[in-house]
């Protein structure tokens, strides 16, 4: 009898204590030097775990408007409409570069190697792919920075005090182009730019001509479960060889990735994942040059016009991921232009088609509203936004094993504030600055509506 008290006693006591223990294991566990070493496996687990019971490649988003049969059948008939070249803008947008006439350019040669391109990883970091590609480009122009003072201005990390900066980062699940294109032009001495819609053949002009160029791409690999599984990345590429065929690249994920070669026909398979989407840093005193060798480039809107044309002309020769990527593209580049509701109607049926995908072996590209927000745009200034708040929480709580996408969280309380949600919106837009303290369009909606982060 006393021996059964003794035990139960124990096991009172074990079971107080459990709590305590937990609390002081969890203090443990969140101390800098701990957390540092340790976290990336906790979150692995709680991440392979979470997909086990929702597999993110089986969240599918369905717009309220896709299930008309007449919405659907419009967006068939934009496809099929020829559009017209849109017309070069008289005024430029304040601080952008203005086109100038395309001269007779030079034959391109058969092949080309830049020199002086130094090599940078993203290893050892988290989600990196932006800020090694963008450090290989400035420092092809002498800028004497490193990965690190990118990814502290692009992508500064939770703001947690205390943290380690590396692990403030983690949760970043992106750098948009606009956040390198802005870090380049804000924080630098150098010059930057993007356009869509890109070309080959522009490409080797811009290299031939001396300036190597970022691409936004996509690429395949198979993931723990054994399924290949798509993902967004960023390619520096550095030269060409006409008569092989390839483009020479910098990969800064794989191992090893400098100087590889990316065959044409590979190369545009995941260019076409982002809208054939570049972009070129230069010095000042380079920026006619630059202009000079994009011609018709040079102008935005002729180039967003461009992509257009390019998805067109794609979206009923191309099956599986790729037309879909080519719908994606084609809401985009309305998007681009302000043609909101034809891009409304143009991801309706993108998404239609992705529900369609996957199966086997292959996930359907989940991930796609991490890297690209045009959807949101377009459903936002169509009036959409029931279906903007039920996108993005998709996007948040069935493709991603953390809601950390700011982005996503930005344009859902956008859509809960012209709901009248305003308390939402507010906790939304804290949330951004949170995750990402340098998200100025979160800063601006909490002083528009005059609260605190």
């Amino acid at each position: 009898m006393l021996r059964r008290d003794q035990n139960r006693r124990r096991g009172l006591w074990f079971l107080l204590s459990l709590p305590l223990l937990c609390i002081v294991l969890y203090g443990l566990y969140r101390l800098p030097p701990v957390y540092s070493r340790l976290s990336w496996r906790v979150d692995e687990v709680v991440t392979r775990v979470r997909y086990y019971f929702n597999p993110p490649d089986e969240a599918i988003f369905t717009p309220a408007q896709q299930q008309q049969l007449g919405l659907i059948v419009q967006a068939t008939l934009n496809a099929l409409t020829p559009t017209a070249p849109a017309a070069a803008s008289a005024t430029p947008e304040p601080g952008a570069p203005t086109a100038v006439p395309t001269a007779t350019l030079p034959p391109l040669p058969p092949r080309v190697v830049l020199e002086g391109v130094t090599y940078v990883d993203q290893h050892n970091r988290w989600n990196y792919c932006g800020p090694a590609n963008l450090t290989m480009a400035l420092n092809f122009w002498g800028w004497p920075g490193d990965r690190d003072d990118v990814a502290a201005v692009v992508k500064p990390g939770v703001n947690e005090p205390g943290m380690d900066f590396i692990t403030r980062g983690k949760p970043d699940k992106n750098v948009m182009p606009y956040e390198m294109v802005d870090f380049v032009n804000d924080h630098t001495d150098y010059r930057a730019l993007q356009r869509s819609g890109g070309e080959l053949d522009l490409l080797k002009r811009l290299i031939a001509a001396g300036f190597p160029v970022v691409i936004e791409k996509g690429y395949y690999e198979a993931d723990y479960t054994g399924k290949v599984a798509w993902l967004g990345h960023y390619l520096f590429v550095t030269g060409y060889d006409e008569a092989e065929g390839y483009f020479i690249v910098q990969d800064a994920y794989l191992q090893p990735g400098k100087d590889l070669h990316s065959p044409y026909d590979k190369f545009i398979e995941g260019w076409r994942s982002f809208n054939y989407l570049f972009m070129v840093v230069y010095q000042p005193e380079d920026e006619a040059r630059v202009l000079e060798l994009l011609g018709d480039w040079a102008d935005e809107q002729w180039a967003m016009q461009h992509a257009l044309d390019i998805a067109n002309r794609e979206l009923d020769r191309l099956t599986g991921n790729d037309q879909f990527f080519a719908w994606f593209n084609k809401g985009t580049s309305h998007g681009g232009l302000q043609q909101y509701v034809d891009a409304a109607f143009a991801y309706d049926y993108a998404f239609l088609l992705y529900a369609g995908l996957g199966g086997g072996d292959a996930q359907r590209p989940y991930r796609i509203m991490w890297y690209q927000t045009g959807p949101y745009w377009a459903y936002y200034y169509s009036g959409r936004y029931q279906d903007v708040i039920d996108l993005a929480n998709t996007t948040l709580y069935d493709t991603v094993s953390e809601p950390t996408l700011e982005e996503s969280i930005y344009w859902r309380g956008m859509a809960r504030l012209a709901l009248g949600e305003t308390g939402n919106a507010v906790a939304d837009f804290q949330q951004t600055v949170y995750l990402n303290p340098n998200f100025s369009p979160g800063w601006a909606m909490l002083e528009q509506l005059g609260v605190s982060p």
